[in-house]
């Protein structure tokens, strides 16, 4: 568990699938390749596969929760055997704007680079996602932020996304 004044970010556990499939609603994925899971049952096994790869140490993937335990939202890396692994953080809508969202992914990127000796991490957010902009700009502190190629595409469900991908390199002191 990773401890913050605000929050407690915790292995997932299955006993926050309601929570998680209640949160990761229309609005939160509406600028994110994946969909929302129509039911907690469509989602157990992705969410169980997602922690089996933490079991092995190839992703990490939390819960982000409230000092009173609420469930809040989600923080995750991806390929964690990579030299470049890929962030994920969304936050319920009745919790946006009160920094959940920076405070859990610093805390998550501090512990990938001390435990793992990660000194680069993929972002990618669509363009007109402000909040997850806003979110990159914060992190602009204590990493140098290196802009990719923008990519519009057309997901399986038919959302069209504008992806601006950037590296974020831990920045030498």
């Amino acid at each position: 568990m990773i401890q913050t004044k605000r929050l407690q970010i915790v292995p997932f556990e299955m006993k926050f699938l309601k929570d998680y499939c209640e949160g990761f609603n229309t609005e939160i994925a509406k600028y994110q390749w994946p969909d929302p899971f129509e039911t907690p049952e469509d989602a157990k096994p992705v969410l169980q596969g997602f922690m089996d790869e933490m079991e092995a140490e190839e992703i990490l993937f939390y819960s982000i929760l409230d000092n009173d335990g609420k469930f809040v939202g989600s923080v995750e890396v991806h390929g964690l055997s990579g030299e470049c692994p890929e962030l994920g953080v969304w936050i319920t809508e009745q919790e946006q704007k009160k920094g959940y969202a920076y405070e859990a992914l610093s805390e998550v990127l501090d512990y990938a680079c001390r435990n793992y000796h990660k000194e680069a991490f993929f972002y990618e957010a669509d363009i007109r996602n402000e909040g997850s902009t806003k979110l990159l700009h914060k992190l602009g502190e204590h990493f140098d932020i290196l802009k990719r190629d923008l990519e519009e595409l057309t997901t399986d469900s038919g959302k069209e996304l504008k992806l601006q991908g950037y590296v974020l390199k831990v920045k030498k002191i």
